[in-house]
């Protein structure tokens, strides 16, 4: 994906294809690379696929909120002059998409969550910042998945980064708790865009019953589950995640 990044203005992003906007956003641990297979598939499919950096680091701490991040999207897309954009998040990303279409519901046209925030998520815990302690970090990160391998060393070292550097950690835990804050399950019933919910069966970071809460929620939402799968499933099962979603999207004629 590394060839597809670009640097413009203040943003830091991945472009292929062309055609209708799908812009993607990662979760608060995530990268741009969990998205590789589907950014593949799709920017050859009639899709201009973005995928912004989000400034989970940069922002000043009293910042470092869900309702910026869903501002700083905004400022991407009117950069980009995007119309009719598809937003697709998953955990954290979710909920910046769900909190921008609150605010700018005529910028998209439909909606794709998976393993999304916005109602209830289980975090690492009481005991999620134990600085120093691999060990923890590589349980916590392979609870994540259902298939333990996708918990490489390269991942387990990248999470172990952020929670033993004390800015990032900061603004780990301050984005967390921004989320909790910004619940969302008062909106949802508000917004009318088609909305495609794909699960992991096995997702323990946003368990099943809230696939099940976000469905029952937003007026008019499609949910598929992904068996064998954790809270990642374009990561996890990026063949299966991509044919469901070409076919809503098919479904759908976006």
């Amino acid at each position: 994906m590394t060839d597809f990044l670009k640097n413009e203005d203040k943003f830091t992003y991945a472009e292929a294809g062309e055609g209708r906007p799908l812009i993607v956003l990662h979760g608060l641990m995530g990268a741009l690379s969990n998205f590789d297979e589907t950014f593949k598939s799709f920017s050859k499919k009639g899709y201009k696929v973005l995928i912004p950096e989000l400034p989970l680091y940069t922002l000043p701490l009293l910042k470092t909120n869900v309702k910026n991040l869903a501002k700083f999207l905004h400022e991407f897309i009117e950069f980009k002059e995007l119309k009719d954009v598809v937003l697709l998040g998953n955990s954290l990303g979710g909920h910046i998409a769900l909190y921008y279409i609150k605010h700018y519901p005529k910028d998209v046209s439909a909606l794709v969550l998976t393993g999304s925030s916005g109602l209830y998520e289980n975090s690492m815990g009481n005991n999620y910042p134990r600085r120093g302690d691999k060990g923890f970090v590589r349980r916590k990160t392979e609870e994540v998945f259902y298939d333990k391998a996708i918990a490489t060393d390269e991942l387990v070292d990248q999470v172990y980064d952020v929670i033993n550097d004390r800015n990032t950690l900061v603004k780990t835990l301050a984005i967390a708790k921004s989320a909790v804050r910004h619940n969302m399950a008062q909106d949802l019933p508000n917004m009318e865009q088609p909305t495609c919910l794909i699960w992991g069966e096995n997702d323990t970071v946003t368990p099943p019953e809230v696939a099940e809460d976000f469905h029952k929620l937003l007026p008019d939402s499609d949910l598929y589950w992904v068996k064998k799968c954790g809270h990642a499933p374009m990561m996890e099962r990026p063949e299966e995640f991509n044919k469901i979603l070409e076919e809503w999207f098919n479904y759908r004629k976006l």
